[in-house]
């Protein structure tokens, strides 16, 4: 009897094992470690919450209360401010983002003009531990005049449950392929397992990129700042009646006159010769040409 069939019948098995146990005992393993293995860092007064919500359940619901205090909180914030000087502003908040454990994620900077003014705007992005949020968004609150200032909070602890026990079930389901893989004789059949091995597989990274992601974002909180120097007034150059220019000025002024009309005229001669130069040879022909005509006529 050909083993084709036979696991053909088993990898269809599999998927359906893996299936029931990703809607099942998976998630409820992956709700039993609570997210253990994301980083949450959450605010002081999300934890004190957390804690009172947790108390609240009461002892004989240890379970919910266990997932109220490890919620995964992806903390977000966007702050324009208003300040006198774009350089140290930035550099203020650079360092506040590396006493409190981040980074600038990225910057932005745009110079305006109108006239004679200039005024500097710019992005920065930080990236700060989320148990340092709370502090670091008051920090760069202080850091100039708020001209507007949001926040978002977005709780993803469903989704990282559910990808924790998605990726259970993929890797349990890549062991049982990979043990009929070892099993298999057949050409057949060790091609059909290997295209089964290479789709699992390649859900498993799709599925912890997905992970990693929403880890990163929970674990790191976003503020997004936008600083803008206030705009100069307007100071029209001052000018003074020619009358009132002193002589001295007035004759190094004609002087200057003088040199730059002559070397315009320099400057206007020396492109003027090419052309000069072409046109000189038919006009000195018909010169020529006119005065032998003329003298024809006077002969006859």
């Amino acid at each position: 009897m050909r083993r084709g069939p036979l696991v053909a019948v088993c990898c269809a098995l599999l998927l359906v094992l893996a299936g029931c146990s990703g809607a099942g005992g998976g998630g409820d393993s992956a709700a039993q470690r609570g997210g253990g293995d994301v980083a949450t860092g959450a605010p002081a007064e999300e934890a004190a919450a957390a804690e009172d919500a947790g108390s609240d359940a009461g002892s004989g619901d240890g379970g919910i209360a266990a997932q109220v205090e490890n919620r995964q909180i992806i903390y977000e914030a966007t702050v324009s401010l208003r300040v006198d000087d774009y350089d140290a502003a930035s550099e203020n908040l650079t360092a506040l983002a590396r006493d409190r454990g981040g980074y600038v994620g990225s910057t932005s900077t745009r110079v305006r003009g109108e006239e004679n003014r200039t005024w500097t705007e710019g992005t920065v992005v930080l990236r700060i531990p989320s148990g340092n949020y709370s502090g670091a968004y008051e920090a760069v609150r202080a850091e100039g005049e708020v001209r507007s200032a949001d926040q978002s909070t977005d709780d993803v602890t469903t989704q990282v449950v559910d990808l924790q026990a998605r990726l259970e079930s993929l890797r349990a389901e890549r062991d049982r392929l990979r043990e009929l893989y070892d099993e298999a004789n057949d050409t057949e059949d060790v091609l059909a397992v290997q295209r089964e091995l290479s789709d699992v597989q390649t859900e498993i990274e799709r599925t912890e990129a997905r992970l990693q992601s929403l880890q990163r974002q929970v674990a790191y909180s976003t503020i997004t700042v936008q600083l803008s120097e206030p705009r100069p007034d307007y100071e029209p150059p001052t000018r003074s009646a020619w009358y009132e220019t002193p002589l001295t000025e007035a004759f190094l002024e004609s002087v200057d006159g003088v040199i730059v009309l002559g070397r315009g005229l320099v400057v206007l001669t020396a492109y003027a010769l090419p052309y000069l130069a072409v046109l000189a040879v038919p006009t000195a022909v018909a010169v020529l040409g006119v005065r032998k005509l003329r003298d024809r006529t006077e002969d006859t």
